[in-house]
């Protein structure tokens, strides 16, 4: 099935970055917004507590989910913005590499975030994340 979705890559800009630098899907292309995605197990709880990379896990886990139940997958985003509750850039990476891997190839235009605290008790991941598909 053809993607909607067309990464953009820069030789005038640094390739350090671990994603695309932009990204385009067509004018036919159906925009998904999903809410961010958190790291709540089907009773509702947060886990695992204080643990950033499993809170990425379970946060990227729930994010296939709700995409799937929009008819789409993570090959499929076109944006997304990974939060962190920490002031430690170390707990930011732990995150990030949970969530890189789970990308493969699929660089999406990206950013990561410390932020100070997150919605839930214990919450320490959230993933925010737009897609694009052809119907």
């Amino acid at each position: 099935m053809p993607r909607a979705v067309s990464l953009i890559r820069s030789s005038a800009l640094s390739d350090v970055a671990e994603y695309a630098y932009a990204a385009t899907a067509p004018a036919e292309a159906r925009l998904v917004f999903l809410a961010g995605a958190c790291p709540l197990d089907a009773d509702g709880a947060v886990t695992p507590l204080g643990d950033h990379a499993g809170q990425a896990a379970t946060a990227v886990d729930n994010l296939r989910t709700a995409l799937r139940e929009a008819g789409a997958g993570l090959e499929d985003l076109i944006s997304t913005r990974v939060l962190v509750a920490s002031g430690r850039q170390e707990d930011l990476v732990a995150a990030w590499e949970v969530y890189r891997d789970a990308m493969g190839e699929h660089d999406v235009p990206s950013t990561l975030m410390g932020v100070t605290v997150l919605g839930y008790t214990g919450q320490l991941v959230e993933i925010e994340a737009v897609a694009a598909v052809l119907d």
